[in-house]
C-alpha cells in the first residue's frame, strides 16, 4: 500500500509538472492568438487604414456604468495617423435584448461618426435576433456614418417607436436594444471627447 501511495503521489507530481511546462510553452502562442483576435475586431470597427499607432496600447480605462451598461472600466482603443487623433474604440452592453444583454464594440471617428458597429456576443434567438451578426445579414452595417445629429436623438428608435432603424421581421426586441445601446455609446463618446483623446492635447501643447 505504501509503495502504490508512492507511485500515485510521483504520477500526480509528474503529470502536474507536465502540465505546467505545456502551459507554459503554449502560453505565449495563446496570448499572441488573443491579441491578432482583438485587432481583427477593431479593424472591423476602425479602417486600418486611418491609423498608424499601436491600438492596443494606445488606450486609456473609463467607467460610466449608466451609458456603457458595465460596472466596472471599460478600455478605449484610440486610433491615431500621424499623431492626430483619428476615431476611438471600446465596449458597451446593450440592455433590453430578448435573451439578456448584447456586448457591442462600436467605432467612433473623431467627428463623432460611427466607424462601425460590431457584436461581440449575444444569447439571441436563432434564425430571428441573430440577424444583427455581420456575417448573417447587412443590418449591423447601416449604423456606419450616424451619429448623435444623424437621426436627431428622438430618431434613435426602431421604425415601429417612431425612429429611422428597421426591426427584423417577428424580432423587433433584439434590434430596439442594439440601437439603444449604439445611441448610449455616441452620447458617451460626446460627454467624454475631451478626456479621451486629452493626451494628444497634451502632446501638441509640449511640441509647440
Amino acid at each position: 500500500m505504501l509503495l502504490a501511495g508512492l507511485l500515485l503521489a510521483f504520477s500526480a507530481l509528474l503529470g502536474t509538472g507536465l502540465l505546467s511546462l505545456t502551459h507554459g510553452h503554449a502560453a505565449p502562442y495563446i496570448a499572441e492568438n488573443e491579441r491578432l483576435r482583438l485587432l481583427a475586431s477593431l479593424n472591423a470597427v476602425i479602417p486600418p487604414d486611418q491609423y498608424d499607432n499601436d491600438l492596443l496600447t494606445d488606450t486609456l480605462e473609463l467607467s460610466d456604468p449608466q451609458l456603457l451598461g458595465m460596472e466596472g472600466p471599460v478600455t478605449i482603443y484610440r486610433a491615431r495617423r500621424g499623431g492626430e487623433a483619428r476615431a476611438v474604440a471600446f465596449r458597451v452592453r446593450a440592455l433590453g435584448g430578448y435573451s439578456g444583454p448584447i456586448e457591442l464594440l462600436v467605432g467612433v471617428a473623431v467627428d463623432g461618426r460611427l466607424s462601425g458597429v460590431r457584436v461581440i456576443s449575444h444569447k439571441e434567438t436563432p434564425g430571428l435576433g441573430d440577424a444583427i451578426e455581420a456575417g448573417r445579414s447587412d443590418w449591423i452595417s447601416g449604423f456606419k456614418g450616424r451619429s448623435r445629429t444623424n437621426p436627431q436623438d428622438a430618431g434613435w428608435k426602431v421604425k415601429r417607436d417612431g425612429g429611422v432603424f428597421d426591426q427584423f421581421t417577428g424580432a423587433t426586441i433584439t434590434p430596439r436594444a442594439v440601437v439603444k445601446g449604439v445611441h448610449r455609446a455616441l452620447q458617451f463618446y460626446d460627454l467624454h471627447r475631451d478626456q479621451i483623446f486629452l493626451t494628444t492635447a497634451i502632446a501638441k501643447e509640449t511640441a509647440e
